[in-house]
């Protein structure tokens, strides 16, 4: 919070991103409301599905062009125009009398693209973070924005069901633009304003190849005693909190007297309320509640939390896994926030987005993977066998950040005495 009241060209660079992903959530959910009224509206919504879940696996590309790019402030800011310039398009395709299917078709189609430049853009923000506001404060900044996001992706479903009631939604799309032409002109007035940045030296730009930067990347996180063991924790810890996600309303279907609260509709609804905002205060106050943990203590704190809730689901205590999935969503989100500042002041920062979108990658590939795997357990057999799963790989992480936790203990011993 402090950054982003001291810093002013982070303040305008925050509030630049934080204007693009309202906007992206509003035209998302209109989107959504629409397909929902058609006639095959399961194949409209998977498309859609798919074209917002594709772009998320270019994530590590994203980067490693980001990486290549010079002129990072210009691309940033050309991006959101073209984003700008496509949903202006799709308004326009709205107010046209073009037939369902070809609309549909097309929408999909410029979402994906549109969310194609959003996994560049990305890329481009977190070297583009560091500059503003230096590695020290790197942590702080991007947990300050996760949770902002996180609050802004909570308050946009309400404003968006209630603008759905009296707008239409060419409008909401055009308003999506606009959101993106406003967030161009705040990228262009920060890159002006930060001239040391807006002509990077030539040896912060990366000249490697996709394969060669990735190695580079993978050496580099290695060389960090459990660096790369924290990384794939925090994978399964990510893992966990979603696959809880959907087998906890399965749970709930299983035993309503016991953990039904009014509706089940209402039950679920709380519980994404409850995950939402643990995860927005383990982001924006990472750096003052856990500022005495170190990395290590931080993934054994919530892989125990992780094992307690899961217990509670067993035990069929609504209230007992909401209070503990609150805080399995807090300390999770912020032992990502403090593997981030790790990896942020451990690889060179001409490779940091490429570093960063493996890391993103690795961490967004974790979450469907175990979902997939657990839900197909718990539809199979049975879902008690699912969390018996799940306790079992929970186990296995605490042992293994146990043995990494005295790895690195132990190595930093050692250099203390050769020093």
């Amino acid at each position: 919070m402090n950054i982003f009241l001291i810093n002013k060209n982070y303040r305008r660079f925050s509030i630049a991103s934080f204007l693009s992903s309202a906007g992206d959530i509003l035209f998302y959910l209109a989107f959504m409301t629409y397909a929902s009224k058609l006639k095959n509206y399961s194949l409209v919504l998977s498309l859609i599905a798919i074209s917002e879940s594709l772009p998320k696996l270019f994530t590590i590309f994203g980067g490693y062009f980001a990486d290549k790019t010079r002129h990072k402030f210009k691309n940033i800011f050309l991006s959101a125009i073209i984003r700008c310039v496509l949903y202006s398009i799709v308004g326009l395709l709205f107010i046209s009398k073009i037939n369902q299917w070809s609309l549909v078709i097309t929408v999909v189609t410029i979402n994906l693209i549109s969310d194609t430049f959003g996994a560049y853009s990305s890329g481009l923000v977190s070297p583009l973070v560091v500059d503003l506001v230096g590695k020290d404060h790197f942590g702080e900044a991007e947990g300050f924005t996760n949770g902002v996001n996180e609050v802004i992706n909570i308050a946009a479903q309400f404003i968006g069901s209630a603008l759905l009631l009296i707008m239409s939604y060419s409008s909401l799309a055009f308003l999506n633009a606009v959101s993106f032409l406003l967030a161009g002109i705040l990228f262009a007035s920060v890159g002006l304003r930060q001239k040391s940045i807006e002509s990077l030296k030539s040896h912060e730009i990366n000249t490697q190849s996709f394969l060669v930067t990735m190695k580079t990347s993978f050496k580099q996180v290695k060389k960090q005693a459990g660096l790369l063991e924290v990384v794939l924790i925090v994978a399964v810890l990510n893992g966990s909190l979603s696959s809880m996600g959907s087998l906890i309303p399965i749970m709930i279907a299983a035993h309503k007297t016991a953990m039904v609260i009014s509706r089940y509709s209402f039950t679920i609804a709380l519980m994404g309320v409850v995950v939402a905002c643990g995860a927005a205060l383990g982001s924006m106050f990472s750096t003052q509640l856990f500022k005495k943990f170190t990395i290590f203590s931080m993934t054994i704190l919530a892989t125990l939390i992780a094992l307690m809730t899961t217990f509670a689901i067993f035990a069929t205590s609504i209230y007992l896994v909401l209070g503990l999935y609150f805080l399995l969503a807090l300390t999770a989100s912020a032992t990502s926030i403090k593997l981030t500042q790790w990896l942020v002041t451990s690889v060179e920062h001409k490779i940091l987005a490429s570093t960063v979108g493996l890391l993103n990658t690795i961490l967004i590939a974790s979450a469907p993977l175990m979902t997939t795997i657990l839900t197909t357990v718990s539809g199979a057999t049975n879902i008690r066998y699912a969390l018996i799963l799940l306790v079992v790989l929970e186990v296995i992480t605490f042992l293994i950040e146990l043995k990494v936790s005295h790895k690195a203990k132990a190595a930093s011993i050692i250099s203390s005495i050769k020093e």
